[in-house]
């Protein structure tokens, strides 16, 4: 233990601070060390209908989708996500209920203590502090967001009643790999023999087909067991067993609205169709699309990959606005030119900005990626924002996107943000 840290802190931030500090890298892919400690708390038994959210997009709005699906069939529920935008308590909901700092204090204690010379990553220890709190509070259904890939994810310890996998697309290649193939395989590791599946990606590459097979998975693939259609201001969803007309178009993406509603029928749940919609119609999520600021609109997206930019280019159409400004800041492993690229016929203006972080990649870089004679640089994400406001009328749109990290910047600016 860190000499400098004492286990008997009330303070929150100290724990996080001490929790950094106790593994040297970020990323450690592997399961051994966490389930061993997972062992030893006892989390591993009694836990609830367990659902497990896979891919590369959509992962948070999907689990969003089934929590409030959930709730109001009557359940109680639990919900794991990650990264938070501002606070450490948003990764851990109960009900829909962030928890105080002396619950999270009082989890950090017990792995503390049970993890002995066991190192751990931060985001090991968040998993179990998730699986602490939510076996405390004995919830209907627990629901896991797989933080990166599905295989060697510490999510993955737990062995889920429902797998979910929202999308496959390239993003941590470091990690993943170069290809959708070796992509799906690594999601694909979170299925489990004879397991109930939804797969949320329209065109699931072969090694996913393969290891569905290979377990015997009890498997639903968009587009040929459930499936959505558009129609002008209304969509449709179309199940196994219910199909619901005239949904309002939602504040987070229809794909993963429908994958939810495969997911909430594959758990033999039901609602009355008024319920339903209410649900799909209202259930939002901070960074998706979040509006901050009305004349100019300003809209916030954590979109930080192709398949995000491409859902986002969707989009920005349909607000009929008069102009496009566009305020990006990204970090500097992503592939930048693809998202980007998607994004630049739609925009009237640019505003690039450097990220505070030492991942970030610099207002120039990202305007090397972007491939444009002009674009306004800036060193911080809230002074292109500030900037792009003052150029702006009053029936523009503005798109922030790029990153976690660049919506956090935005959210911690009261000056920026009118709307909560």
């Amino acid at each position: 233990m860190n000499q400098s840290f004492n286990p008997n802190s009330q303070s929150l931030n100290d724990w996080l601070s001490y929790l950094e500090s106790i593994h040297p890298q970020e990323i450690e892919m592997g399961l051994e060390r966490v389930r061993n400690v997972a062992r030893r708390l006892n989390l591993l038994n009694d836990l609830n209908n367990v659902i497990l959210v896979g891919g590369t997009n959509g992962k948070g709005s999907t689990c969003a989708f089934i929590e409030q699906l959930i709730l109001a069939a009557g359940h109680t529920t639990g919900v794991f996500s990650s990264p938070h935008l501002i606070r450490y308590n948003e990764r851990v909901r109960i009900n829909h209920q962030e928890l105080p700092d002396n619950a999270h204090i009082e989890a950090l204690r017990a792995i503390e203590t049970a993890r002995g010379d066991i190192a751990l990553t931060y985001f090991e220890v968040n998993t179990l502090t998730a699986l602490y709190l939510m076996k405390k509070a004995n919830v209907d259904y627990v629901i896991l967001e797989v933080g990166l890939g599905g295989r060697l994810d510490s999510t993955n310890i737990v062995d889920a009643d429902l797998a979910v996998i929202t999308s496959i697309d390239l993003d941590h290649q470091g990690w993943l790999g170069d290809t959708r193939e070796q992509v799906a395989f690594e999601k694909a590791g979170i299925f489990r023999a004879n397991q109930r599946v939804i797969c949320g990606e329209p065109n699931p590459p072969q090694p996913l087909l393969d290891k569905a097979r290979e377990l015997a998975c009890n498997i639903s693939f968009k587009g040929l067991d459930f499936g959505f259609n558009t129609h002008h201001d209304e969509w449709q969803f179309t199940g196994v067993k219910s199909r619901y007309d005239d949904l309002a178009y939602t504040k987070l993406p229809m794909t993963n609205a429908a994958t939810a509603l495969a997911a909430f029928e594959a758990l033999g749940l039901e609602l009355p169709e008024a319920k339903i919609k209410a649900v799909i119609k209202e259930t939002s999520l901070k960074g998706r699309l979040q509006q901050v600021a009305k004349e100019p609109a300003v809209y916030l997206d954590v979109a930080h990959n192709p398949e995000a930019g491409r859902y986002l280019a969707a989009w920005i159409p349909r607000q009929r606005a008069n102009k496009v400004h566009v305020v990006c800041a990204m970090l500097g492993d992503k592939d930048s030119a693809s998202t980007l690229s998607v994004i630049k016929p739609l925009a009237d203006s640019w505003y690039l900005a450097g990220l505070d972080c030492d991942r970030g990649a610099s207002a120039p870089q990202l305007f090397e990626s972007l491939g444009l004679e002009t674009a306004h640089q800036f060193e911080h994400v809230v002074s292109a924002l500030d900037a792009a406001k003052k150029e702006a009328n009053k029936d523009d749109l503005i798109v922030v996107f790029g990153s976690f990290f660049t919506v956090a910047a935005i959210l911690e600016n009261n000056n920026l943000v009118e709307l909560t």
